[in-house]
């Protein structure tokens, strides 16, 4: 299980893992993988760098890399109250009388729950500035190219550059602006993901790329069978992230998601829904009572990025603390049907790696 890919980032295995969890980031990379911190999550550009000095720490000397959000439009910029003033009363009360009908307990007294603002293209520069400070050898963009100048820095320190693409003109347009590892995103994966599935989507983007660039495959992936059928596609290696999320090591960086994760073992894969109500972009989450209370025919329409956010992150916040599986708000995708359990990061690893060996073993007999 080995590509050109493994040597260009100096991983074992062509298995890059993204995670919003330090500790799953680092697991993947010293399980041989190449672990991928997101970073939207940190507001505080100085949080992160205390996150990255403890990855340094714990990653045993295997690389890691950093995923940051620069959407190609640029969003509002402002403060959370800034950006807040923007919102229609409509859409603040929608969210407040959903929150009562669904049960989701008042915060408390002095409690605060903030907007994520890594989506802002002011806060990912600084997220950027940050990394390349410590010994990453990845950064990967959510939403397509990064700003050239952003490229240029990145690739100043010797550091590759990877953007998700959704359609081949995407990924032709990401190589032409310097990009050096296309992410072909299929629409089964979770998070921000277009219209063509992964079965179309690999194969397009391979042979409109593939002989100037790496094309990782993403969307779909759960198993070594789904790795090898990836790599049979074209791809030099697989990008995941909705398996990690039912992990040992998750639980680490946030305690608080047994809920989460109870509601990943639960569902199918019919149990995801693409729409705009987490940040204004189409994404894959968890079908949940959140998400169906904004299909009702009396819910607004989602606002554009970064005003969906800084609607409902606080919303998103209480609904993780109310600790109950039918009310949880997760990107996930339609491979969350392969979860069955919680298990360490390395388990996973090891098993992606002998289920691509069997897989082969046995196409080795259709000879």
């Amino acid at each position: 299980m080995r590509t050109a890919l493994c040597e260009r980032l100096g991983i074992e295995y062509p298995i890059v893992g993204f995670t919003p969890s330090e500790h799953v980031a680092a697991a993947i990379s010293k399980a041989g993988g190449l672990g991928v911190l997101g970073c939207v999550r940190f507001n505080d550009a100085t949080e992160l760098d205390r996150v990255l000095d403890w990855m340094d720490d714990n990653t045993g000397g295997k690389p890691y890399g950093v995923d940051v959000v620069m959407p190609a439009k640029i969003p509002t910029e402002g403060t959370p109250d800034d950006l807040g003033k923007l919102i229609p009363e409509e859409h603040k009360s929608f969210v407040d009388r959903t929150l009562r009908e669904l049960g989701v307990p008042v915060p408390g007294e002095g409690e605060r729950h903030d907007a994520v603002l890594g989506w802002l293209h002011s806060v990912a520069r600084s997220h950027v500035e940050v990394a390349l400070k410590h010994p990453i050898k990845l950064i990967a963009n959510a939403l397509g190219s990064p700003p050239p100048d952003v490229i240029e820095q990145a690739h100043r320190h010797g550091v590759p550059v990877a953007a998700l693409a959704g359609k081949a003109e995407h990924a032709v347009r990401h190589v032409g602006n310097g990009v050096d590892i296309v992410v072909a995103q299929g629409y089964e994966a979770g998070g921000h993901t277009g219209e063509i599935a992964s079965m179309v989507l690999l194969p397009e983007i391979v042979d409109a790329v593939g002989d100037q660039v790496p094309v990782l495959a993403a969307g779909g992936i759960g198993s070594g069978r789904q790795v090898a059928a990836a790599l049979a596609l074209g791809a030099s290696g697989a990008w995941m992230g909705s398996l990690w999320l039912a992990t040992e090591e998750y639980l680490q960086t946030m305690p608080g998601s047994t809920a989460m994760q109870t509601a990943l073992v639960n569902a199918t894969s019919s149990d995801t829904v693409r729409t705009r109500i987490y940040t204004g972009k189409p994404a894959r989450l968890l079908k949940t009572r959140w998400t169906e209370a904004w299909e009702a025919p009396d819910a607004p329409k989602p606002l554009p990025m970064p005003l969906q956010n800084v609607l409902v992150a606080p919303a998103h916040d209480r609904l993780h603390e109310a600790k109950e599986p039918s009310l949880v708000s997760m990107p996930a995708g339609q491979i969350v049907g392969r979860i069955d359990r919680v298990r360490p990061v390395a388990e996973i690893v090891a098993e992606l790696v002998s289920g691509y060996e069997e897989t082969l073993s046995r196409l080795d007999k259709t000879r």
